[in-house]
């Protein structure tokens, strides 16, 4: 079996630095917001581009951290796009605020910014952009938008490690980013993780104190915070993986371009390649309309595969308020999606079995 995403394999490749960083924590006797995490920070900040790293417990946190941290709350609004991962749509409305839903563009997945403007209302605060699947989101316009209408733009970075767009990284397109590293990121933990990232130094400093249980002074509690910190081992994990992400990334590039440029089965719909950098390939997507025939003959020929994702956010039960919208470029994205394999420890002979498969494929 290919598998979709071998982990073992993935850490294996850096055991010993790892087995190296985690001693280092256990030597050190400290094991929460200690030198490994200001290892991390220091060099996840650099890596983006940004001022400013906060690690924390989760990429939900993140978001979570981030619009806390600006204060939105009942009565405002935040534009999302429609087809995200659920998580993206749960920070906004754990904080009272009101998920706006729009449209993405069928040819990237990614929020579509002609759509933008007319969802914007006096109650709108910020348009969170979704990094999906790896690729970078086209952010001219989003950024017009946002100096046009006073918003701040939350990037939803959690699978977008690296990506770049006109020359900057994910993390550094907007006033403020938040990311993931569960272990099958790009950029993986070996467990839960994430993290901040800003410009904005007063922004910086109230979430540090938010996670922190409202407290940046031991026992003197400014706000009402949570507990969402990211812990030294996974911090020092980070750190060691970090310095191969540029590498690991442009592998995913390799064998996307070889997907994309020999799958030539006529009932695939390939993704839209764009410039070289700005995709990362966290997923590769291909839809079709015999979507679940085809993840069966892939699987019973020694393939698996990933469906990301079956339902959309507002077909869920957590938002039955929703169920009865109709977006029909989200719905028909859901319903013929499907991810192939894709990651650095992947030989160049699973790929060329993959496509010489799916070439085969015969509905």
């Amino acid at each position: 079996m290919i598998k979709f995403l071998d982990l073992y394999k993935i850490n294996e490749q850096y055991r010993d630095e790892i087995d190296s960083r985690i001693k280092e924590v256990l030597d050190s006797g400290w094991y929460i917001r200690g030198e490994q995490d200001k290892f991390f920070e220091k060099d996840f900040a650099e890596f983006c581009g940004a001022k400013h790293c906060i690690g924390c417990a989760n990429g939900l946190d993140a978001l979570n951290l981030i619009i806390k941290g600006y204060g939105f709350g009942v009565g405002d609004e935040i534009i999302v796009p429609a087809n995200t991962y659920i998580a993206t749509i749960l920070a906004i409305s754990m904080n009272g605020c009101s998920p706006v839903p729009v449209e993405p563009s069928i040819g990237t997945y990614n929020l579509n910014p002609d759509l933008i403007e007319e969802k914007i209302t006096p109650k709108t605060k910020a348009i969170m952009v979704v990094h999906l699947y790896g690729r970078a989101v086209q952010m001219d316009k989003i950024w017009e938008l946002a100096k046009k209408y006073n918003l701040k733009i939350i990037e939803d970075a959690a699978q977008a490690h690296g990506a770049i767009y006109n020359g900057k990284r994910a993390g550094s397109l907007g006033d403020a980013a938040g990311f993931s590293f569960y272990p099958g990121k790009n950029l993986g933990a070996l467990g839960d993780g994430g993290c901040v990232t800003t410009n904005n130094t007063e922004l910086a400093k109230k979430i540090r104190a938010i996670a922190n249980y409202g407290s940046s002074e031991k026992y003197h509690n400014i706000y009402k915070g949570i507990n969402s910190r990211l812990d030294e081992i996974q911090a020092a994990i980070l750190d060691v993986k970090l310095k191969y992400l540029d590498k690991d990334n442009n592998r995913r590039r390799e064998i996307a371009n070889y997907y994309l440029e020999n799958i030539k089965n006529p009932d695939i719909i390939l993704p839209k390649k764009v410039d070289e950098t700005s995709n990362v390939w966290h997923i590769f997507p291909i839809r079709t309309k015999n979507r679940d025939e085809l993840q069966l003959y892939l699987n019973e020929n020694g393939i698996e595969t990933m469906i990301h994702y079956p339902i959309p956010p507002h077909k869920q039960l957590a938002y039955i308020e929703w169920n009865k919208l109709s977006l029909p470029v989200t719905e028909e994205i859901h319903s013929t999606i499907l991810s192939l394999p894709i990651s650095p420890v992947m030989t160049d002979t699973e790929v060329e079995d993959i496509v010489r498969c799916i070439n085969k494929y015969d509905k």
